[in-house]
């Protein structure tokens, strides 16, 4: 008989911060410290006076909040801008506040014995006097700069991490690190005194700040490995983006949706699916946004809402050509069938847009989704930032079974190595190639279903044309070759197929 010999997990207390414990499985280990290390503006503080609110307000668990640095009156002023009242909680007796901030002017010597016997009684009255299951002890560095033996700074601090384990309390003690990859702590102790360590990092990225958390280890407790974006901002605070531990639990549809064009949904085997991601790619000019307004229509004339994310055009440019192939956005708006919201990439970070268009999606519950374009947002990240981003948001759309349609632009006018430089082609599920195609000294337009999973889809390049009532899909090319390299060649059967293309006349004509 075998007999499983897995030790039992520790208990977990849910820390409330979205994301976070997802990436924790299941949140923080109960009645232990947990260490969190970053430099100055990676979030330390928000992260910590989060987990202490969140403990009020979902799980009835008041708190203490002990700060080395800032005072009291300056922690209340600067969290304020989250909306979160700390001087209500304080008169409310939720939440104590112990001030160990130094006395301006004063001088500190390190001399002989020192220990923390008096600071630590003063954080249990505090603890007692609210009932609080969760502690904070905030930049904790800044009680030992006058200290130069590492074993002082390790002994006091286990002292008073031992001193709250007795009591039974979950805590997160915030220290500031020298620079972003180099050690924990920085006195190179701390990391080992705490239970749990996370780090915290404010990395700049191509000129613009990302920061990232790694849980770096939980003693007696499993966790998800590696870095995960988070962002701060004043609707939610803290935001964890767990984009590595999704999982692939979304729900498969046989329901075909309208593209919006009748000829493409037959080259697609009747449609495209309705929980699907469509990616269509092609250079400037070949009818990207197009495609994307007779998606639009088609959701419009089914009775269905969508939202439409611009990332290259304003509202009204997006709306006048829209006009322009007869369809009217403004009236789609009113009817409440449509909402369009024009953001630049530049104006946030990646995980900030991911945030936003979730808060989007999520307020207006749309039926579909339409991203113009992707290319845009691919233009201010890192290739591992913007692979993050799209899998945050495809996952998304696909739990909702929600149809979405990206377009990307790619960089060559004619022909193309790859659909994007970061073959984000591998996470969607449809891809339409519009290409240009120089025949003869003239240019024209193809349009090929390059993937579809799940069904059968139509492998001919067919020509297609663009005028004011839209796209219209004409019929494939034939004896052509090498259309989607951009290197097109001819084809014929025979020498004499040949000849007579070559001299063409017109039937009826005199010999």
């Amino acid at each position: 008989m075998m007999v499983d010999t897995q030790p039992p997990e520790l208990p977990r207390l849910a820390t409330g911060i979205p994301g976070f414990d997802e990436i924790a499985n299941g949140g923080l280990p109960r009645g232990r410290s947990s260490l969190i290390a970053g430099t100055a503006g990676s979030g330390k503080t928000v992260l910590a006076m989060q987990f202490l609110l969140a403990g009020m307000r979902w799980y009835e668990q008041n708190g203490v909040f002990v700060t080395f640095e800032e005072t009291p009156d300056d922690l209340m002023l600067n969290v304020a801008s989250f909306g979160w009242d700390l001087e209500q909680l304080v008169k409310d007796n939720r939440l104590a506040v112990v001030d160990a901030t130094a006395d301006p002017g004063e001088e500190l010597w390190q001399t002989g014995a020192f220990d923390l016997s008096a600071l630590m009684a003063r954080i249990e009255a505090a603890v007692r006097s609210v009932g609080a299951r969760r502690v904070i002890l905030d930049a904790v560095g800044a009680l030992f700069p006058q200290f130069t033996d590492a074993n002082v700074v390790r002994r006091e601090l286990h002292r008073i991490l031992a001193g709250l384990r007795r009591l039974d309390v979950t805590t997160i003690v915030n220290m500031e690190r020298t620079d972003e990859e180099g050690g924990v702590g920085r006195f190179g102790v701390e990391e080992f005194v705490a239970d749990n360590v996370l780090v915290v990092r404010n990395r700049l990225e191509n000129e613009k700040r990302r920061r990232t958390i790694e849980i770096l280890k939980f003693r007696g407790a499993t966790h998800q490995k590696g870095e995960y974006p988070f962002t701060i901002d004043a609707a939610e605070g803290v935001t964890v983006i767990p984009l590595s531990a999704t999982e692939l639990h979304q729900k498969s549809s046989a329901v075909r949706v309208s593209s919006g064009v009748a000829e493409l949904d037959r080259m697609c085997g009747g449609g495209m699916y309705r929980d699907s991601i469509i990616l269509v790619s092609g250079a400037t000019g070949t009818g990207k946004t197009l495609m994307v307004t007779e998606y639009v229509k088609a959701a419009i004339n089914a009775g269905e809402r969508v939202i439409l994310f611009g990332a290259e055009e304003s509202r009204e440019q997006l709306t006048r050509n829209a006009i322009a192939w007869g369809v009217d956005f403004e009236q789609a708006e009113k009817d409440g069938l449509l909402r369009i919201i024009c953001r630049y990439p530049e104006v946030m970070g990646l995980e900030d847009h991911l945030i936003q268009m979730k808060r989007d999606i999520q307020a207006f519950k749309p039926h579909r989704v339409a991203i113009d374009s992707m290319s845009a947002y691919e233009r201010v990240s890192t290739p591992k930032s913007f692979r993050e981003f799209v899998i945050g948001l495809t996952s998304y759309i696909k739990l909702l079974e929600t149809t979405g349609l990206f377009t990307n632009t790619t960089s060559m006018l004619v022909g193309g190595e790859s659909i994007t430089e970061t073959h984000i082609s591998t996470i969607t599920d449809t891809i339409i190639l519009l290409r240009y195609v120089e025949l003869a000294g003239e240019m024209r337009r193809g349009l090929a279903v390059l993937k579809m999973r799940g069904t059968w889809h139509e492998k001919e390049i067919r020509e297609y044309m663009i005028d004011g009532n839209g796209m219209h899909i004409k019929s494939a090319f034939r004896g052509v070759s090498g259309i989607l390299s951009g290197m097109p060649t001819y084809s014929f059967s025979s020498e004499a197929e040949r000849l007579e293309r070559l001299f063409d006349r017109p039937r009826g004509g005199e010999p």
